[in-house]
């Protein structure tokens, strides 16, 4: 069984026009077409198979300020309040709950970083607090281990995977706007140099703004309009066991293994930065600007197969918009998740808590990261195309922060005060050298 997701039914009546037309179904385009809807935009929001099956149902579902880089810190923080008013207002559970997240460590250079990460953080008013090892052993007891220290993020906390993407594209009708699944969109289609519409599969729908959306597809989107985003797509594996355990806690990270409580009362398991770097012609040609990344993370990963070049979503080549292209040849991104790294998953996970050994496994699967050179997105409106705003790459984050980033594009489109700062996520950063600017979690 693969990933769970909550589907939803939508009107596959494609409109003739829009104020914003969103290719890309995933956290960041349902919340982007939420905020612009809700905002009093006529928003399409297209997703080529459907909403919320790719990545941002195969994450963990962590809605975290601990040890976040520096740059996304304050989306992170802002996202926090925006899930609690996003779920107010759709009238849908998305699964969001503070629930605090848990960190322990027996390395103390770990500890050092949490230190002196939250000693950061605590000047920007994030509530953090670090363990010792009594605190750690007490808030970690379900491991029976003792530990040498922790940290404890209160007010962090964690959504539903399954349920978050579907449940805000509710959102998304509920103010009126389009969401259009099962539908491709092939191509931007441009006037003197400027957005004019966009072609899909079914027809074209004219509109003056688009937001790229799409995830470990942008690189490629992007490439037929001549605009180069640097980018590597990272497979992970996780998988999930069936409720029944008890005592645990909600979510709970360490270096070999990480767990978090599902909806349904199951746990997600999971090692963190473990992943698969499958090669693709697009990682090929951005090699350079990914070295500083490859060499500060290289423990974390390992070389890959060749699954996603066989996908086809990375892809150099030009496409026809009056022919099917990959979006329409793979309409869900499902890869086979890795074998050894799931098997370690488990037997990590037992071993820290013990409670496990008793769990059967509901599901296993894989997904595919968009990663950056800096591990930070890119939420731009200059891409070099007028009308036309980037929204991707956000290197495994985006699950946690994509309220704040959708409500971050909506401000840029309708000219309001940014909820935070933007200038780091800025697509022109990659024009310069981003050697020593990797992010650190």
């Amino acid at each position: 069984m693969s990933a769970p997701l909550h589907p939803i039914r939508t009107d596959p009546t494609l409109p003739a026009e829009a104020d914003v037309v969103i290719v890309g179904a995933g956290i960041v385009g349902v919340s982007a077409a939420y905020w612009l809807a809700r905002g009093g935009m006529k928003v399409v929001l297209l997703e080529k198979g459907s909403v919320g099956a790719e990545q941002s149902s195969r994450n963990w579902g962590w809605c975290r300020q601990q040890n976040r880089d520096a740059r996304e810190l304050p989306l992170s923080t802002r996202s926090l309040s925006l899930w609690e008013d996003m779920t107010a207002d759709i009238g849908e559970s998305l699964g969001f709950r503070r629930c605090g997240l848990l960190y322990l460590t027996n390395e103390q250079a770990e500890l050092d970083g949490w230190d002196r990460w939250g000693i950061f953080a605590r000047g920007e008013g994030v509530d953090t607090k670090m363990l010792s090892a009594s605190e750690a052993a007490k808030r970690g007891h379900a491991t029976q281990k003792k530990w040498l220290g922790g940290v404890w993020s209160p007010s962090d906390g964690i959504a539903d995977p399954s349920l978050a993407a579907p449940m805000i594209a509710k959102g998304v009708l509920k103010h009126d706007g389009h969401v259009i699944q099962n539908c491709a969109a092939r191509g931007v289609e441009l006037s003197a140099g400027a957005v004019c519409g966009v072609i899909t599969e079914r027809g074209t729908i004219r509109t003056r703004q688009v937001v790229m959306a799409g995830g470990v597809w942008a690189r490629s989107f992007l490439n037929q309009l001549g605009i180069n985003f640097p980018q590597a797509s990272v497979r992970s594996s996780i998988l999930s066991v069936k409720p029944g355990s008890i005592g645990l806690p909600d979510a709970l990270h360490t270096t070999n293994a990480s767990v978090t409580k599902r909806g349904d009362g199951g746990y997600t398991l999971a090692i963190s930065g473990n992943g698969r770097v499958d090669p693709t012609p697009g990682i090929l040609k951005s090699t350079v600007q990914f070295l500083p990344m490859f060499a500060k993370r290289w423990r974390q990963l390992a070389p890959g197969d060749l699954q996603a070049w066989r996908y086809g979503f990375d892809t150099n080549r030009k496409w026809s918009l009056e022919q099917p292209t990959p979006m329409e040849t793979t309409r869900i991104l499902d890869p086979r998740p890795d074998k050894n790294t799931l098997k370690a998953t488990l037997e990590n996970a037992q071993a820290l808590l013990p409670e496990l050994k008793n769990a059967a496994i509901q599901a296993q699967w894989a997904g595919y990261i968009d990663s950056t050179p800096d591990g930070v997105p890119i939420i731009d409106g200059n891409s070099g195309i007028s009308g036309l705003l980037v929204a991707a790459g956000f290197s495994g984050h985006g699950f946690g922060i994509g309220p704040g980033a959708g409500h971050l594009v909506a401000d840029i489109i309708l000219g309001r005060t940014p909820i935070t700062e933007i200038k780091q996520y800025k697509l022109s950063r990659f024009k310069r050298t981003s050697w020593g600017k990797v992010s650190d979690f």
